[in-house]
């Protein structure tokens, strides 16, 4: 089923899945979550401007038309999808003023010696770096405050202790990618860390259900390949799991865990936000609204933080970095699907042969 999203689902396997013109609940004796990641925002005085929006936004625009001809760029964050993005966006005729990681230089040194035995990767990450200016890369660097008048219009950066202001057009800003777990929480999975927990064959703590790419952990193409395959196999009941695919499955387990250490965030990034800060926008909850003291359960009883219709996608990560808080418990509907899909009367659809 294309264009369809899964909305509900129950441990019996039984899934709710909206489509475009129906809805449909879908039973099957396996189920594979493969949901993949969303980007993580951290808020900072300006994030709410016009033309400021994620890294990953910021490329699925440009593919899909968005002009950046002439207009001054700068790409902020972390992680690895900041270099492809600034050099399409160089590639397009835009000017990258900066592009800003927030990592520190000696783990970005020790990550790019680490690329030796995938020099695939490697190629390709040199390939984007080279498309943008060599003088906008800045090491340990982040976005302190975005300022403009109806839209953004200047950025302050900050590096080893001291600030400056660059002119921008458009700024692109997300600290890298957080597995999209909902689903998998629904169903009851077991999650550690942020990410499913799957044994060798990609079963979750729940019977029948498999997980596989970045739910389990952010690594990239080949590794949610490699998972996806051996997720589908073993969903199939198919026992012939080759060494060569267990050995991709090792090596995009042991680059998720040297993603995750390169790239961990500042503790500085949790001191950007300032009182009068939007930290929900769906609800309008501004950083002084909330207190350090609460659990993530009573800032949604006191404030409504991350009870709007993104359904914490947007500030849910943020606030988990800023206060330590927990997602808490999850209902349905996932995804905040139209209330007429919703209350539809749904029958059961066979599972496929």
């Amino acid at each position: 089923m294309l264009q369809s999203t899964v909305v509900d689902a129950d441990v019996a396997r039984g899934l709710t899945v909206v489509a475009p013109n129906e809805t449909v609940r879908v039973r099957a004796p396996n189920v594979i979550i493969a949901t993949g990641a969303r980007e993580r925002f951290l808020p900072f005085p300006g994030w709410t401007l016009p033309n400021v929006m994620g890294v990953g936004g910021a490329q699925a625009m440009l593919k899909s038309g968005m002009d950046v001809r002439g207009k001054r760029v700068i790409v902020a964050g972390s992680g690895p999808l900041l270099f492809p993005v600034a050099g399409a966006m160089s590639a397009a005729g835009a000017r990258v003023v900066v592009v800003a990681e927030q990592a520190p230089a000696r783990r970005l040194r020790a990550f790019a010696l680490s690329l030796w035995s995938r020099p695939s990767t490697l190629l390709a990450a040199a390939r984007y770096r080279a498309a943008f200016p060599l003088r906008a890369y800045r090491m340990h660097t982040w976005v302190e405050r975005a300022d403009g008048t109806g839209r953004v219009e200047r950025v302050t950066l900050r590096t080893e202790g001291r600030s400056w202001t660059e002119p921008c057009d458009l700024l692109c800003c997300s600290y890298g990618l957080v597995p999209g777990i909902d689903l998998a929480r629904l169903l009851g999975c077991r999650i550690n860390d942020g990410c499913v927990a799957v044994d060798a064959i990609q079963a979750t703590t729940v019977p029948g259900v498999f997980s596989a790419g970045e739910t389990t952990g952010v690594a990239g193409e080949a590794a949610a390949i490699a998972e996806g395959e051996i997720a589908g196999l073993a969903a199939a009941s198919m026992s012939s799991i080759g060494p060569e695919l267990r050995h991709r499955q090792a090596q995009g387990r042991v680059f998720a865990r040297r993603l995750a250490e390169t790239f961990r965030l500042d503790p500085a990034l949790r001191t950007l936000a300032a009182p009068d800060t939007i930290v929900c926008r769906c609800e309008d909850v501004r950083f002084r609204d909330l207190d350090t003291s609460w659990t993530g359960r009573q800032a949604k009883l006191y404030t409504r933080a991350g009870m709007g219709p993104c359904q914490g996608a947007v500030c849910g990560p943020g606030l988990e970095h800023l206060y330590g808080w927990s997602p808490g418990s999850i209902r349905p509907p996932l995804l905040a699907p139209p209330l007429s899909a919703w209350m539809a009367d749904v029958d059961d659809v066979a599972p496929h042969a």
